[in-house]
Protein backbone atom coordinates (compact mmCIF):
# COMPACT_ATOMS: atom_id res chain seq x y z
CA UNK A 1 0.00 0.00 0.00
CA UNK A 2 1.26 3.18 -0.89
CA UNK A 3 1.61 5.78 1.60
CA UNK A 4 -0.39 8.67 1.24
CA UNK A 5 2.37 11.34 2.49
CA UNK A 6 4.99 9.89 0.48
CA UNK A 7 2.92 10.26 -2.66
CA UNK A 8 1.79 14.01 -1.93
CA UNK A 9 5.55 14.31 -1.72
CA UNK A 10 6.41 13.33 -4.78
CA UNK A 11 3.88 14.81 -6.57
CA UNK A 12 4.63 18.09 -4.92
CA UNK A 13 8.09 17.48 -6.35
CA UNK A 14 6.91 16.80 -9.71
CA UNK A 15 4.91 19.88 -9.74
CA UNK A 16 8.21 21.70 -8.24
CA UNK A 17 10.53 20.90 -10.94
CA UNK A 18 7.37 21.84 -13.70
CA UNK A 19 7.13 24.35 -12.19
CA UNK A 20 11.05 25.05 -12.58
CA UNK A 21 10.86 23.96 -16.24
CA UNK A 22 7.46 26.12 -17.13
CA UNK A 23 9.72 29.53 -16.29
CA UNK A 24 12.60 28.59 -18.13
CA UNK A 25 10.43 28.01 -21.02
CA UNK A 26 8.68 31.62 -20.65
CA UNK A 27 12.12 32.88 -20.10
CA UNK A 28 13.53 31.76 -23.16
CA UNK A 29 10.13 32.76 -25.26
CA UNK A 30 10.89 36.33 -23.34
CA UNK A 31 14.02 35.98 -24.74
CA UNK A 32 13.62 35.28 -28.49
CA UNK A 33 11.24 37.98 -28.16
CA UNK A 34 13.78 40.62 -27.14
CA UNK A 35 16.51 39.29 -29.71
CA UNK A 36 13.83 40.09 -32.37
CA UNK A 37 12.58 42.90 -31.58
CA UNK A 38 16.31 44.69 -30.88
CA UNK A 39 17.39 42.79 -34.59
CA UNK A 40 14.14 44.64 -36.22
CA UNK A 41 13.85 47.56 -34.38
CA UNK A 42 10.19 46.18 -33.70
CA UNK A 43 7.86 49.16 -32.31
CA UNK A 44 4.52 49.72 -32.13
CA UNK A 45 4.68 53.46 -31.10
CA UNK A 46 7.08 54.08 -34.33
CA UNK A 47 4.95 52.53 -36.80
CA UNK A 48 2.28 54.78 -35.70
CA UNK A 49 4.86 57.75 -35.76
CA UNK A 50 6.11 56.23 -38.96
CA UNK A 51 2.77 56.61 -40.29
CA UNK A 52 1.72 59.92 -39.42
CA UNK A 53 5.09 61.77 -39.52
CA UNK A 54 6.55 59.89 -42.69
CA UNK A 55 3.40 58.14 -44.52
CA UNK A 56 5.42 55.10 -44.17
CA UNK A 57 3.49 51.90 -43.58
CA UNK A 58 6.51 49.24 -43.03
CA UNK A 59 6.82 48.66 -39.04
CA UNK A 60 3.01 48.82 -38.68
CA UNK A 61 2.90 46.07 -41.80
CA UNK A 62 5.52 44.03 -39.42
CA UNK A 63 2.71 44.87 -36.19
CA UNK A 64 -0.05 43.38 -38.32
CA UNK A 65 1.88 40.50 -39.34
CA UNK A 66 2.69 39.56 -35.58
CA UNK A 67 -0.74 40.34 -35.05
CA UNK A 68 -2.11 37.37 -37.95
CA UNK A 69 0.15 34.85 -36.96
CA UNK A 70 -0.49 35.02 -32.66
CA UNK A 71 -3.91 34.89 -34.14
CA UNK A 72 -3.77 31.95 -36.61
CA UNK A 73 -1.76 30.01 -33.30
CA UNK A 74 -3.68 30.83 -30.81
CA UNK A 75 -7.31 29.49 -32.40
CA UNK A 76 -5.13 26.58 -34.29
CA UNK A 77 -4.08 25.04 -30.65
CA UNK A 78 -8.03 25.73 -29.95
CA UNK A 79 -8.94 23.86 -32.85
CA UNK A 80 -6.57 20.84 -32.27
CA UNK A 81 -7.81 20.89 -28.14
CA UNK A 82 -4.47 21.34 -27.06
CA UNK A 83 -5.95 24.86 -25.31
CA UNK A 84 -9.23 26.12 -23.86
CA UNK A 85 -10.04 29.55 -25.22
CA UNK A 86 -11.80 30.27 -22.96
CA UNK A 87 -8.92 30.50 -20.44
CA UNK A 88 -7.52 33.88 -20.39
CA UNK A 89 -8.74 37.55 -19.30
CA UNK A 90 -9.71 38.63 -22.17
CA UNK A 91 -12.09 35.79 -23.02
CA UNK A 92 -14.94 36.53 -20.01
CA UNK A 93 -18.39 38.04 -20.25
CA UNK A 94 -17.77 41.62 -18.70
CA UNK A 95 -15.65 43.84 -20.81
CA UNK A 96 -14.77 46.81 -19.27
CA UNK A 97 -15.06 48.90 -22.70
CA UNK A 98 -14.55 52.71 -20.86
CA UNK A 99 -11.25 51.72 -19.09
CA UNK A 100 -9.92 49.54 -22.24
CA UNK A 101 -11.10 52.88 -24.11
CA UNK A 102 -9.64 55.55 -21.72
CA UNK A 103 -6.61 53.63 -20.17
CA UNK A 104 -5.68 52.20 -23.72
CA UNK A 105 -5.32 56.23 -24.84
CA UNK A 106 -3.52 57.08 -21.91
CA UNK A 107 -1.07 54.73 -22.45
CA UNK A 108 -0.67 55.55 -26.00
CA UNK A 109 -0.17 58.91 -25.27
CA UNK A 110 2.25 57.97 -22.58
CA UNK A 111 4.46 55.57 -24.69
CA UNK A 112 4.86 58.73 -27.05
CA UNK A 113 6.19 60.81 -24.14
CA UNK A 114 8.67 57.97 -23.16
CA UNK A 115 10.12 57.22 -26.62
CA UNK A 116 8.71 53.43 -27.04
CA UNK A 117 5.68 51.24 -25.52
CA UNK A 118 6.42 49.09 -22.39
CA UNK A 119 8.45 46.05 -24.42
CA UNK A 120 10.35 48.42 -26.12
CA UNK A 121 11.61 49.99 -23.19
CA UNK A 122 12.82 46.88 -21.97
CA UNK A 123 14.69 45.74 -24.82
CA UNK A 124 16.24 49.75 -24.85
CA UNK A 125 17.56 49.32 -21.08
CA UNK A 126 19.32 46.37 -22.90
CA UNK A 127 20.72 48.25 -25.38
CA UNK A 128 21.92 50.68 -22.98
CA UNK A 129 19.48 53.55 -22.82
CA UNK A 130 19.55 54.71 -19.32
CA UNK A 131 16.28 57.18 -20.20
CA UNK A 132 14.41 53.91 -20.83
CA UNK A 133 15.49 52.63 -16.93
CA UNK A 134 14.07 55.24 -15.66
CA UNK A 135 10.95 55.01 -17.67
CA UNK A 136 10.88 51.30 -16.51
CA UNK A 137 11.20 52.22 -12.59
CA UNK A 138 8.53 54.74 -13.01
CA UNK A 139 6.43 52.83 -15.15
CA UNK A 140 6.32 49.62 -12.25
CA UNK A 141 5.83 51.86 -9.37
CA UNK A 142 2.94 54.19 -11.31
CA UNK A 143 1.67 49.94 -12.11
CA UNK A 144 1.88 48.95 -9.08
CA UNK A 145 -0.16 51.86 -7.63
CA UNK A 146 -2.79 51.34 -10.10
CA UNK A 147 -3.02 47.58 -9.22
CA UNK A 148 -2.83 47.66 -5.92
CA UNK A 149 -2.40 51.95 -4.07
CA UNK A 150 -4.26 55.20 -4.54
CA UNK A 151 -4.91 55.01 -8.48
CA UNK A 152 -6.03 51.82 -8.07
CA UNK A 153 -9.15 53.21 -5.57
CA UNK A 154 -9.71 55.87 -8.30
CA UNK A 155 -10.00 53.19 -11.26
CA UNK A 156 -12.27 50.93 -8.95
CA UNK A 157 -14.13 53.59 -8.57
CA UNK A 158 -15.17 54.83 -11.75
CA UNK A 159 -14.21 53.63 -15.30
CA UNK A 160 -14.30 50.09 -14.00
CA UNK A 161 -17.87 50.66 -12.62
CA UNK A 162 -18.62 51.15 -16.47
CA UNK A 163 -19.55 47.35 -17.56
CA UNK A 164 -20.78 45.58 -20.78
CA UNK A 165 -22.55 42.28 -19.79
CA UNK A 166 -22.19 39.71 -22.84
CA UNK A 167 -24.24 36.40 -22.89
CA UNK A 168 -20.99 34.51 -23.41
CA UNK A 169 -17.35 35.26 -24.61
CA UNK A 170 -16.06 38.55 -25.45
CA UNK A 171 -13.94 37.07 -27.84
CA UNK A 172 -15.75 37.67 -30.60
CA UNK A 173 -15.16 34.43 -32.47
CA UNK A 174 -16.18 32.16 -29.63
CA UNK A 175 -19.42 34.69 -29.33
CA UNK A 176 -19.94 33.98 -32.81
CA UNK A 177 -19.98 30.41 -32.32
CA UNK A 178 -22.37 30.34 -29.66
CA UNK A 179 -24.62 32.68 -31.80
CA UNK A 180 -24.44 30.63 -34.81
CA UNK A 181 -24.61 27.05 -33.07
CA UNK A 182 -21.44 26.44 -35.84
CA UNK A 183 -18.57 24.70 -33.55
CA UNK A 184 -15.92 25.63 -36.41
CA UNK A 185 -17.50 29.19 -36.86
CA UNK A 186 -14.58 30.33 -34.61
CA UNK A 187 -11.74 29.24 -36.40
CA UNK A 188 -13.21 30.22 -39.72
CA UNK A 189 -13.11 33.60 -38.23
CA UNK A 190 -9.88 34.06 -36.91
CA UNK A 191 -8.36 32.39 -39.70
CA UNK A 192 -9.93 35.03 -42.15
CA UNK A 193 -8.94 37.81 -40.07
CA UNK A 194 -5.78 36.29 -39.27
CA UNK A 195 -5.17 35.67 -42.96
CA UNK A 196 -6.18 38.91 -44.02
CA UNK A 197 -3.72 40.77 -41.95
CA UNK A 198 -0.64 38.55 -43.27
CA UNK A 199 -2.08 38.78 -46.75
CA UNK A 200 -1.94 42.90 -45.88
CA UNK A 201 1.97 42.87 -44.79
CA UNK A 202 2.89 40.89 -47.71
CA UNK A 203 0.90 43.00 -50.34
CA UNK A 204 3.97 45.73 -49.87
CA UNK A 205 6.84 45.10 -52.32
CA UNK A 206 9.28 46.81 -50.33
CA UNK A 207 8.11 44.76 -47.36
CA UNK A 208 8.61 41.99 -48.53
CA UNK A 209 11.91 42.76 -49.69
CA UNK A 210 13.77 42.90 -46.67
CA UNK A 211 14.51 39.94 -44.07
CA UNK A 212 14.26 41.61 -40.84
CA UNK A 213 10.25 42.43 -41.87
CA UNK A 214 10.16 38.97 -42.00
CA UNK A 215 12.06 38.14 -38.85
CA UNK A 216 9.81 40.39 -37.05
CA UNK A 217 6.06 39.63 -38.72
CA UNK A 218 6.93 35.81 -38.18
CA UNK A 219 9.43 35.95 -34.92
CA UNK A 220 6.93 38.41 -33.02
CA UNK A 221 3.67 36.53 -33.42
CA UNK A 222 5.40 33.50 -32.96
CA UNK A 223 6.51 34.36 -29.48
CA UNK A 224 3.06 34.86 -28.65
CA UNK A 225 1.70 31.63 -29.47
CA UNK A 226 4.35 29.72 -28.12
CA UNK A 227 3.96 31.58 -24.64
CA UNK A 228 -0.01 30.97 -25.10
CA UNK A 229 1.33 26.90 -25.21
CA UNK A 230 3.89 26.96 -22.30
CA UNK A 231 0.76 28.52 -20.33
CA UNK A 232 -1.82 26.81 -21.61
CA UNK A 233 -0.30 23.49 -21.99
CA UNK A 234 3.22 22.79 -19.83
CA UNK A 235 2.07 25.43 -17.28
CA UNK A 236 -1.63 23.40 -16.72
CA UNK A 237 -2.26 21.01 -14.25
CA UNK A 238 -5.80 18.98 -14.12
CA UNK A 239 -5.82 18.17 -10.45
CA UNK A 240 -3.10 20.02 -8.14
CA UNK A 241 -2.28 17.70 -5.29
CA UNK A 242 -2.87 20.55 -2.77
CA UNK A 243 -6.02 22.05 -3.90
CA UNK A 244 -7.49 19.26 -6.17
CA UNK A 245 -8.16 21.67 -8.79
CA UNK A 246 -7.26 22.60 -11.77
CA UNK A 247 -4.37 25.36 -12.26
CA UNK A 248 -2.03 26.99 -14.14
CA UNK A 249 1.18 26.71 -12.83
CA UNK A 250 3.65 30.58 -12.42
CA UNK A 251 0.74 32.98 -13.85
CA UNK A 252 -0.29 35.69 -12.57
CA UNK A 253 -4.31 35.91 -13.33
CA UNK A 254 -4.25 32.17 -12.94
CA UNK A 255 -5.56 31.14 -16.46
CA UNK A 256 -3.54 31.09 -19.32
CA UNK A 257 -1.49 34.17 -20.18
CA UNK A 258 0.69 35.35 -23.00
CA UNK A 259 3.24 38.38 -23.41
CA UNK A 260 2.21 41.67 -21.56
CA UNK A 261 4.53 44.15 -19.72
CA UNK A 262 2.57 46.72 -17.75
CA UNK A 263 1.74 44.57 -14.44
CA UNK A 264 4.66 42.55 -14.81
CA UNK A 265 6.95 45.37 -14.68
CA UNK A 266 5.27 46.48 -10.86
CA UNK A 267 5.61 42.00 -10.22
CA UNK A 268 9.19 42.60 -11.62
CA UNK A 269 10.00 45.45 -9.00
CA UNK A 270 8.42 44.19 -6.40
CA UNK A 271 10.48 40.55 -6.93
CA UNK A 272 13.70 42.97 -6.99
CA UNK A 273 12.68 44.61 -3.94
CA UNK A 274 11.38 41.71 -1.68
CA UNK A 275 13.64 39.30 -3.00
CA UNK A 276 14.38 37.73 0.70
CA UNK A 277 10.59 37.09 1.05
CA UNK A 278 9.36 33.62 0.87
CA UNK A 279 6.50 34.40 -0.47
CA UNK A 280 7.50 36.32 -3.35
CA UNK A 281 7.93 33.71 -6.00
CA UNK A 282 9.16 34.16 -9.52
CA UNK A 283 5.95 34.18 -12.18
CA UNK A 284 5.67 33.87 -15.66
CA UNK A 285 5.57 37.48 -16.09
CA UNK A 286 8.58 38.33 -14.15
CA UNK A 287 11.12 35.98 -16.16
CA UNK A 288 9.23 37.60 -19.35
CA UNK A 289 10.16 40.83 -18.26
CA UNK A 290 14.04 39.57 -17.73
CA UNK A 291 14.18 37.30 -20.54
CA UNK A 292 13.32 40.47 -22.84
CA UNK A 293 16.11 42.98 -21.41
CA UNK A 294 18.88 40.09 -21.44
CA UNK A 295 17.79 38.78 -25.09
CA UNK A 296 18.23 42.84 -26.65
CA UNK A 297 21.35 43.18 -24.23
CA UNK A 298 22.85 39.77 -25.94
CA UNK A 299 22.15 40.65 -29.31
CA UNK A 300 23.62 44.57 -28.63
CA UNK A 301 26.39 42.95 -27.45
CA UNK A 302 27.24 40.29 -30.60
CA UNK A 303 26.24 43.30 -32.94
CA UNK A 304 28.30 45.97 -31.10
CA UNK A 305 25.21 48.42 -31.25
CA UNK A 306 25.17 48.75 -27.25
CA UNK A 307 25.81 52.36 -26.43
CA UNK A 308 24.92 54.23 -23.16
CA UNK A 309 22.69 56.80 -23.91
CA UNK A 310 20.75 59.35 -20.94
CA UNK A 311 18.46 62.98 -21.08
CA UNK A 312 19.02 65.67 -23.38
CA UNK A 313 17.40 68.26 -21.18
CA UNK A 314 15.24 69.18 -18.57
CA UNK A 315 12.42 69.06 -20.70
CA UNK A 316 13.63 65.54 -22.20
CA UNK A 317 13.17 64.22 -18.51
CA UNK A 318 10.03 65.40 -17.60
CA UNK A 319 8.32 64.33 -20.89
CA UNK A 320 9.77 60.71 -19.99
CA UNK A 321 8.69 60.72 -16.13
CA UNK A 322 4.88 62.00 -17.75
CA UNK A 323 4.92 59.29 -20.29
CA UNK A 324 5.94 56.49 -17.95
CA UNK A 325 3.63 57.44 -15.33
CA UNK A 326 0.59 57.56 -18.14
CA UNK A 327 1.97 54.15 -19.18
CA UNK A 328 1.96 52.44 -15.72
CA UNK A 329 -1.46 54.03 -14.91
CA UNK A 330 -2.98 53.46 -18.36
CA UNK A 331 -1.46 49.96 -19.14
CA UNK A 332 -3.15 48.45 -15.60
CA UNK A 333 -6.51 50.20 -16.41
CA UNK A 334 -6.90 49.06 -19.85
CA UNK A 335 -5.86 45.63 -19.10
CA UNK A 336 -2.88 45.57 -20.81
CA UNK A 337 -0.29 47.14 -23.08
CA UNK A 338 0.98 47.32 -26.50
CA UNK A 339 1.63 43.86 -26.39
CA UNK A 340 -0.71 42.35 -23.87
CA UNK A 341 -3.75 44.17 -25.71
CA UNK A 342 -2.33 44.63 -28.99
CA UNK A 343 -1.32 40.65 -29.95
CA UNK A 344 -1.85 38.47 -26.70
CA UNK A 345 -5.13 40.02 -26.77
CA UNK A 346 -6.02 40.66 -30.02
CA UNK A 347 -4.42 36.86 -30.88
CA UNK A 348 -8.28 36.07 -29.13
CA UNK A 349 -10.16 38.62 -30.92
CA UNK A 350 -11.37 40.15 -27.80
CA UNK A 351 -14.05 42.64 -27.65
CA UNK A 352 -12.16 44.63 -25.13
CA UNK A 353 -9.07 43.70 -26.49
CA UNK A 354 -9.81 46.10 -30.00
CA UNK A 355 -11.27 48.80 -27.87
CA UNK A 356 -8.07 49.32 -25.97
CA UNK A 357 -6.22 48.68 -29.28
CA UNK A 358 -8.21 51.32 -30.86
CA UNK A 359 -7.82 53.96 -27.80
CA UNK A 360 -3.93 53.32 -27.95
CA UNK A 361 -3.68 54.53 -31.65
CA UNK A 362 -5.58 57.59 -30.32
CA UNK A 363 -3.95 58.31 -27.44
CA UNK A 364 -0.59 57.90 -29.53
CA UNK A 365 -1.53 60.40 -32.24
CA UNK A 366 -2.41 63.00 -29.75
CA UNK A 367 0.82 63.15 -28.57
CA UNK A 368 2.41 63.18 -31.76
CA UNK A 369 0.40 66.43 -32.56
CA UNK A 370 1.52 67.65 -29.01
CA UNK A 371 5.26 66.49 -29.69
CA UNK A 372 5.04 68.48 -33.42
CA UNK A 373 3.75 71.58 -31.49
CA UNK A 374 6.35 71.76 -29.13
CA UNK A 375 9.16 71.59 -31.92
CA UNK A 376 7.33 73.91 -33.53
CA UNK A 377 6.99 76.30 -30.92
CA UNK A 378 10.71 75.91 -29.95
Amino acid sequence: MVDPLQSFAMEMTEIQAQTTFVLWAAFAVAFVFGTVAQRTHFCTMGAISDVVNMGDWTRLRMWGMAAGIAMLGFYGMAALGWIDPMQTIYSGSRVLWLSALLGGALFGFGMVLASGCGSKTLVRIGAGNLKSLVVFVVMGLAAYATLSGVTAVLRDRSVDQVVLHLDSSAALPLWLAGQWGVPGAALGLAGLVGLALVVWALASRDFRASIDNWLAGIGIGATVVALWWVTGVLAFVPEHPETLEAVFLTTDTGVMESLTFTAPMAYALEWLIFFSDASKVLTIGVVSVLGVVLGSLVYALLSRSFHWEGFGSTQDTALHLIGAVCMGVGGVTAMGCTIGQGLSGLSTLSLGSLIAVAGIGLGAVAALRLQIWLLERA
